[in-house]
């Protein structure tokens, strides 16, 4: 599972770095549109996954979470090899859409895991899941980067594509499911209806997934400008594609490294304790950004910034699987998914508008502020830290 998941999540993030440069070669050369059409490609993936995401987690647990991964994983295949081939922009923006309504694998993955692993060792088995993704994303940039300089950059697409491919044929061969659910009776579309009275029967899990959607906003709004950011503080054109994986994927791997850890330390200070530490540090980061003056000093702020950022995701899924009933967790983490990819939407649409209307750095403390928010709204909402970690586990 841990291989498969790094492969996909390496797939996918293979074309994040050259998105706005592709956006370029097909014909976005005005720099205020090209933001706003980076946004809009940004935005639209996230959209279409809130919208689907809880449909896809009910149907987990009402036919089979497996095949729910499974199917995530070739959806995106074929998607994003058609990226490849795209002449317009609006064609490119179309197909994003349509891969975020097909895929998903990092919510299916973790409802798969949750449901497979034994509570007492939910924070550390969804710590190395995490870190499986992290490393993915650290992967991904810095080869789609060398892979566009090299090749072009309708070739990243084709290699993505053959990563997800490969991922799906693993899960197929080598993962199984502990219970396969009974097909329920009665119309197909009644179960696949999102269902939300989870939530109104637990004020935590509201909170813990309000929570999860503030941190996506925070952390996708300087996402579609990064590159664009990097470019300003790159002297060498030829190496802006390089660059900008490589600070991505260091950034990426140290939040994988810190998923790790956070996720075996976690269950011994506690879960929400965890989640605090990691959205102070990852505020205490994100403000410097904005007065860098050269691509190191932004990689090194990046890489310890994500280092702390890292370690919500592992305590978020974990606060989550200990609170949930086991037979709804496809319903829960499916939810969780849509309110963070609605979250994930709007940030690159802040960020676009904010450094159109006043400049890259307002993007940079614009997320600061975000992380503050969640911060200090997290101890507010979330009730005594110090029983809330053991319920349940």
């Amino acid at each position: 599972m841990l291989v498969a998941e790094l492969l996909a999540v390496a797939g996918f993030y293979t074309s994040i770095p050259i998105l706005p440069f592709y956006l370029q070669d097909l014909g976005v050369v005005d720099p205020t549109a090209l933001k706003l059409w980076v946004g809009a490609c940004s935005a639209i993936v996230a959209v279409a996954l809130a919208v689907f995401a809880p449909i896809w987690g009910r149907l987990a647990d009402s036919y089979s979470k497996r095949t729910m991964l499974i199917r995530a994983m070739l959806g995106g295949a074929v998607v994003i090899g058609l990226m490849g081939v795209a002449t317009r922009p609006w064609q490119l923006f179309v197909l994003r859409g349509l891969q975020g309504a097909l895929t998903g694998t990092v919510a299916a993955a973790t409802i798969l895991v949750a449901n497979i692993t034994p509570r007492e060792r939910m924070g550390e088995t969804l710590g190395l899941l995490q870190t499986g993704v992290y490393v993915g994303t650290s992967l991904g940039p810095a080869m789609g980067g060398i892979i566009s300089d090299l090749f072009g950059h309708r070739v990243t697409f084709f290699v993505t594509a053959g990563l997800l491919l490969a991922a799906a044929i693993i899960v197929m061969r080598f993962v199984g499911e502990e219970k396969v659910p009974r097909p329920p009776a009665g119309q197909f579309w009644k179960h696949i209806v999102p269902d939300f009275s989870p939530l109104a029967q637990s004020r935590s899990l509201m909170v813990i997934l309000l929570v999860s959607g503030l941190v996506q906003v925070a952390t996708s709004v300087v996402s579609p400008i990064l590159p664009l950011f990097i470019q300003t503080l790159t002297p060498k054109a030829s190496m802006v594609a390089t660059m900008t994986g490589l600070i991505l994927g260091l950034s990426a791997l140290a939040a994988a490294l810190a998923a790790a850890g956070m996720g075996r330390a976690s269950a011994r200070i506690g879960y929400e304790r965890t989640l605090a530490v990691c959205l102070w540090g990852g505020f205490l980061l994100f403000v410097p950004q904005a007065f860098v003056r050269t691509p190191v000093q932004l990689l090194v702020l990046r890489v310890v910034g994500g280092a702390f950022l890292g370690g919500t995701a592992p305590a978020i899924n974990a606060l989550i699987a200990v609170r949930a009933d086991r037979n709804r967790q496809g319903t829960i983490y499916g939810l969780s998914s849509s309110i963070s990819n609605t979250g994930a939407a709007f940030g690159p649409m802040i960020g676009a508008s904010v450094a159109a209307a006043f400049g890259y750095a307002f993007a940079f403390f614009a997320a600061a502020a975000i992380l503050l928010v969640t911060a200090i709204g997290s101890r507010a909402l979330s009730g005594n830290p110090r029983n809330a970690d053991t319920q349940g586990v």
